[in-house]
Parts: C-alpha cells; structure tokens; sequence
C-alpha cells in the first residue's frame, strides 16, 4: 500500500476542490444573477439549501430583539413566469438545526422536558417544519407575491402567509444551473403551534425574513 505524508494528504483534496472551482481568468466581470424577469424560465426547481436560510426575531421582555436561524433549507417548487398564480411550493425547514450566538438559549430551545414533560419549545427530536403552499397572488408591480399556505411546526398545522419579492435570475456558473432567488418576510404567532412559552414576556409574535433561491432540475 502507498503511504501519503501528512502535507500530500492535505494538499491532494484542495488541489481536487482548485481544479473543480472556476479560475479567477474565468470568473465572470458581473454577479450572473439579476432583477431581470425575462431570465426566467418556467420549469421545477428545488431549493438551494447551502444559500437558504430563514431568520426569526423575538422581542425579549420588552427591552430589545434577539435573533434565531434556520438553515439548510429543503423543498421544490414549480414554477411560470407567464402563470404566477399557479406556482406550486413546498418547503421544509430543519428546527432541529436552529442556530443562536447563545449556547445556553440554543440548548433551551431543543431541551427535553422535565420528568417526562412536554418541553417550553421545540424539544430534542424536533421534526421538519413544511410550508406547503395553497394559493399565490401576484403583486401589481410584476415582482412580487404574497404566498398563502398551511405551515406544520412542532406538529401543528397552522394557515400561513408570507410575502415574496423577486431578487434576481440567471445561470450559476459554478455548477451551470439556471436559478432564481426571493426574499420573503411573515409573522407567526408561536402559542399557536404550541411554543408560548413565557409569553407574551417573551413577544409571542415572531417575525421571519426569508432568502432563498431554487435551482432548475
């Protein structure tokens, strides 16, 4: 058997990630992504999960916000730039992955309960959340919808909606893929699906801002 040194072993991989990766002569002048709606092209997308991620805001005890993520987003959509209306979304968003700068406030968030207990908010096994939409409404300005849907979190499903404004559109030239991306923003009430722990101390209101993109299949 061959035996690498250590230096080889290291610098094997990222010579491979070099070779993969565009060079600095071939990178594009521009960002291939635009607000340019005629890029668009119609056809089913799945959601990039490395770009994706939502982020949640909580008034703390009337004093100030503190802010969560979710990352590695999931889902599909299909989608007509000539029908808006009948975009077709579902999206799922992984709570057991919810990230804070506070180690002791993540580690609430995902602690079992007491003695057997329900826990104060998502627990240790907590499922995907699915956003799965029933209805898009385009905006009069041609970039913008607002997305009516049933969101399912901590096992509760709920009607939800947000609103989504077209950021930009083109061909991805790391990987080739044709792709479109959105800033979306909700509001949520937690006691709904059955996180109200400590409120309305801790605002029960929780307002989301949302960016993702999708990549054509």
């Amino acid at each position: 058997m061959i035996r690498f040194p250590r230096a080889a072993k290291i610098a094997l991989p990222l010579a491979l990630v070099a070779l993969a990766a565009p060079s600095l002569s071939q990178m594009p002048s521009t960002p291939p992504g635009a607000p340019d709606k005629s890029r668009v092209t119609a056809g089913n997308y799945t959601v990039d999960g490395t770009h994706s991620m939502i982020a949640w805001r909580v008034n703390h005890l009337g004093f100030n916000d503190y802010f969560g993520l979710f990352g590695e987003l999931g889902g599909s959509m299909t989608f007509d730039p000539a029908n808006v209306a009948a975009t077709k979304l579902i999206a799922t968003i992984p709570v057991s992955k919810v990230v804070t700068v506070n180690q002791a406030l993540t580690g609430h968030l995902l602690k079992p309960g007491a003695d057997g207990a329900k826990p104060d908010f998502f627990g240790p096994n907590a499922a995907d959340a699915v956003f799965t939409s029933t209805k898009v409404i385009p905006g009069a300005d041609g970039m913008s919808a607002t997305v009516e849907g049933n969101l399912t979190l901590n096992g509760v499903t709920k009607p939800a909606t947000f609103t989504a404004q077209f950021v930009g559109a083109g061909v991805n030239f790391f990987n080739k893929a044709q792709t479109i991306g959105f800033h979306g923003q909700s509001t949520i009430k937690r006691s709904e699906f059955g996180l109200g722990f400590f409120a309305p101390l801790v605002a029960d209101e929780v307002k989301l801002d949302i960016t993702i993109d999708f990549e054509k299949k």
